[in-house]
């Protein structure tokens, strides 16, 4: 049986934070292939494949940061899944934020999880590698089209 990399797309704009995931994702032994765009806007057109993301590979699962230049994370939320294309794709959402009203505004908008990034290294590496055991190993998800 042959093992096909998951496809990640990172939306994150701070670029501690797109290093400190590819490091958890390097420390944690996560076998994926990690896409990362930094704005709203660019992240809408990857996963629409337009302009220099026409050949950009379908995720298999999205880690979202909320708080993004020019189009913020609860509107590509919104976005993806009010489109029939995108809108079974996972979505993590992966943020700062702790309140509550976040949490419940995500969970409206149809996010499949809500993490508070966790602000040591070694907590950080454990929840990435819970969120690849959780989304690769235990659930099962639609085929890319």
């Amino acid at each position: 049986m042959s093992f096909k990399a998951a496809e990640i797309l990172l939306i994150e704009d701070s670029p501690g934070d797109v290093r400190l995931t590819q490091e958890a994702l390097e420390a944690g032994k996560v076998k994926n292939h990690l896409s990362v765009v930094g704005d709203g806007v660019k992240a809408m057109a990857y996963l629409r494949q337009q302009g220099k993301y026409a050949a950009a590979c379908r995720p298999d699962l999205i880690l979202l940061d909320l708080n993004l230049p020019r189009k913020d994370g609860r509107e590509v939320l919104a976005e993806i899944k009010a489109d029939e294309r995108l809108k079974r794709i996972p979505v993590v959402v992966m943020t700062t934020s702790d309140a509550e009203e976040d949490v419940l505004k995500t969970y409206g908008l149809h996010a499949n999880c809500y993490i508070t990034k966790p602000v040591d290294f070694e907590s950080f590496i454990a929840v990435v590698k819970a969120i690849d055991e959780f989304w690769f190993s235990v659930v099962r998800l639609v085929a890319n089209d």
